[in-house]
């Protein structure tokens, strides 16, 4: 909270600690088990209230329509619903990439719910904001909530977990890939048996999505097969960023040093609360 009326929050990462597409409906959406996880790493987003009901978005994403941004969706999304005369003006400091698996849009998106629920003062209740954040995308709720999850269905069946928080070495290879291709791909495994959480925490999972993406874009390939010299290499979402698990940050920014100056990389704790959650939990 920078001023009494001013709201600054983080929207933070997501990673897909393992993901398997288990069917798929008749509306062509994918059944799905996955384990999210947060970071202390995302975007920031910032809020300021208006009289004037108008939403009012400082963004520099390049092709994205200020109408078409998730963060103005969601803000009139809440509007509507809690039928609100103020507006906001809203800026977004963007450091997660577009198109690499870390939730970044859907993350954007839950911060404006929590964020303007609070700042408009609508009292709102958390199932409210995560059932609105469904209507913008499968991945919303999970944010909204706030709390690592254990997710079936199209995403949106979450089951909040406590597992280990590891130190992440994160590498965004320079591409960004498109979630629809991959699911349209022909070579998409499509019918994996379901497992349980017991059974991921024994033997793991992999990433259905990562055969598909590796044979479409060539830096995403290349780039595993060098994370993998150095440790378990993961492809989180479908897509494009790729990450390792450390057990400290020594050990992760080890790795990082010996990575091509050229590749972008970040290191984050991976976190069972969010820090939008502990942030709000303060600013209460």
């Amino acid at each position: 909270m920078t001023a009494s009326n001013t709201l600054s929050l983080p929207a933070p990462a997501k990673l897909n600690l393992f993901l398997h597409i288990t069917g798929r409906r008749a509306d062509g959406y994918h059944r799905l088990q996955t384990l999210f996880q947060f970071l202390d790493y995302g975007d920031t987003l910032h809020f300021q209230p208006r009289s004037d009901g108008q939403i009012v978005l400082q963004s520099d994403l390049a092709g994205v329509k200020p109408d078409d941004n998730l963060i103005v969706r969601a803000a009139r999304l809440l509007q509507n619903h809690c039928r609100q005369t103020c507006g906001a003006d809203i800026r977004l400091d963007k450091r997660l990439p577009m198109g690499g698996g870390l939730g970044g849009g859907s993350s954007d998106a839950a911060t404006t719910l929590l964020g303007l629920n609070h700042l408009w003062q609508c009292g709102a209740s958390l199932d409210e904001l995560a059932e609105l954040g469904l209507e913008l995308g499968a991945d919303v709720p999970v944010f909204v909530r706030g709390q690592a999850a254990w997710a079936e269905g199209v995403g949106e069946q979450l089951t909040p977990v406590e597992i280990e928080e590891p130190w992440y070495l994160v590498v965004i290879p320079d591409c960004s890939v498109s979630t629809a291709e991959v699911f349209s791909d022909q070579r998409l495994t499509r019918d994996t048996p379901p497992i349980t959480l017991a059974a991921f925490r024994e033997h793991g999972g992999r990433n259905d999505c990562l055969p598909v993406v590796a044979a479409r874009y060539e830096k995403i390939h290349n780039t595993l097969i060098l994370l993998n010299k150095y440790c378990e290499a993961k492809m989180t979402g479908t897509g494009s960023c790729l990450f390792g698990a450390f057990p400290n940050e020594r050990e992760a920014d080890k790795v990082r040093a010996r990575l091509p100056a050229t590749l972008q990389t970040f290191v984050a704790r991976g976190c069972n609360v969010s820090t939008l959650h502990r942030q709000l939990s303060k600013a209460a």
